[in-house]
């Protein structure tokens, strides 16, 4: 090889292998998860269990009365009482339930967004009224819970929940949901809101 074609080859393989013994920069760690934030990520592990609860035992059901138990995975359940009128032209349903959670344990898929990120147990219970529509900007639900109790890991690395300052005695909740976005109050506290699910 002559001088010219390795001095070439240098030049071409010495970025690639500085970039790989340097390793670049790395990501920055997420900012710290405050009380604010650790509220909100245990209301959007509530309205996440109620979701699922939702959609596992009464979405399929006639419309009308309510009275269906769902089981949380891995542990617990989740018991449905209330109404559901469905309007099939407008995709809209109109709900007024009531969740009783039961050592409800609910954990999130692993995220790499760090406020999806939680395993928590839920207790107590939560009202939920409103327009419910399918995939539309147009849900509107308000939401009223008393006894609540949710205890675990949230968010990404991981914070006990809730933290030793801040505990948990048979909170209410406060929230409304418009479109997918989820605003309210849990034990008192302003919580961080949150789009989507």
């Amino acid at each position: 090889m002559n001088l010219v074609m390795r001095f070439a080859l240098a030049a071409f393989l010495a970025p690639a292998a500085a970039s790989l013994g340097c390793g670049g920069n790395p990501p920055a760690p997420p900012p710290p998860c405050d009380i604010q934030c650790q509220d909100g990520v245990a209301i959007r592990a509530l309205r996440v269990g109620m979701r699922l609860a939702y959609n596992f035992a009464i979405a399929s059901k006639p419309v009308g009365k309510q009275d269906a138990t769902a089981p949380c995975i891995p542990s617990g359940s989740v018991h449905i009482v209330g109404t559901a009128e469905s309007n099939a032209m407008l995709g809209t349903s109109q709900i007024d339930l009531t969740y009783t959670f039961t050592n409800c344990k609910n954990p999130s898929i692993k995220s790499t967004t760090p406020e999806r990120n939680y395993n928590v147990t839920m207790n107590g219970v939560v009202n939920e009224k409103g327009t419910l529509a399918m995939g539309g900007p147009t849900t509107s639900l308000v939401f009223i819970g008393t006894g609540l109790g949710i205890v675990g890991p949230v968010y990404d690395p991981p914070v006990d929940y809730p933290p030793p300052e801040h505990p948990q005695l048979d909170c209410e909740l406060f929230a409304n949901q418009d479109g997918n976005n989820v605003n309210g109050t849990l034990c008192g506290r302003t919580a961080k809101g949150f789009t989507g699910f």
